[in-house]
Parts: structure tokens; sequence; C-alpha cells
């Protein structure tokens, strides 16, 4: 699992990165053509992977309801996010990846309920899985955060 919490880490230090050298205005512009803005994919990727990773072993998450509301499958923005939201966005996504991976090798994830992802059509059966999953998921929205951003940019 080494390989797969690196991946996550480089993944979510491009995310920050991005929020850090875009405006605010950026992050929740909603380009003609796409039904989200940048920061929703990256508040979408941290909710996603504690909700596979946690709550599908039955376990609690390491962020608020209301961002799990706010950011998770079938969601969309309500608004535009300020800065502080945004910042909160940001301080979590490297530290929730790493308590992951502490937990994951503390041995806390023993129970697992399957889940069948809707976008693949595959099970996740173990947390093994979940997180092989949560890197693709993570990639897929870090190319949809890339196209936001020639969006924005042109």
């Amino acid at each position: 699992m080494d390989f797969t919490f690196q991946v996550l880490n480089n993944t979510r230090g491009i995310f920050k990165k991005i929020i850090e050298n875009n405006a605010l205005e950026d992050l929740n512009k909603i380009p003609k053509g796409f039904n989200n803005n940048i920061i929703w994919n990256i508040g979408h990727v941290l909710v996603t992977e504690q909700l596979l990773a946690y709550k599908l072993s039955g376990l609690e998450t390491a962020i608020s309801e209301d961002l799990i509301t706010t950011y998770r499958k079938d969601t969309k923005p309500q608004g535009n996010l300020n800065q502080a939201g945004v910042d909160e966005i940001k301080g979590l996504l490297v530290s929730t990846v790493e308590k992951t991976k502490e937990n994951y090798y503390d041995g806390i994830f023993q129970n697992y309920n399957a889940y069948t992802v809707s976008t693949t059509g595959n099970t996740l059966s173990n947390i093994d899985e979940a997180l092989q999953f949560i890197a693709i998921h993570e990639g897929l929205h870090y190319g949809y955060v890339l196209a936001l951003l020639k969006a924005i940019k042109n």
C-alpha cells in the first residue's frame, strides 16, 4: 500500500498547489459547459476518501458532516465558497491522507461494508480495494480540475 499512499500524497499536494496558485474567484468559477468548479472537485475527493475508507469501515470520519453533505456524490456547488471554506479544505487535504495511512498501518480498518461504485461498477470489498479506487477517483478529478483550469484561463 506504500505506493498507493505515495500517489494519494502527491495528488493531494497538487490539489493544494492549485488552491494556492489560483484566485478565490477562479476556484469558484463554473465555466460554460461545466456543472461544478475547481474547489468543489477538491472538496469532493476529500469527502469521498473519508466515506470510502472510514464510513464503509464503520468508523468515524475526520471531517464534519457539513463537508460530507456539501461535497458527497450527486452534489454540486451551492454558491461561492468563501476563503475560510477554501482554507478548511486546503488544511484537510494532506492531514486526512496522513491519518488514513497511519490508521491503515495501525490496522484499524478491520471491517468493510462492500460497496459497488456507480461509475465503474466495481465492488469494493475491503480497505485495500477502497484505497486503490480512491487513488483512481482522485486522478479522474485531477483531470477534471485541469479541464476547468483550461476553460477558466481561456
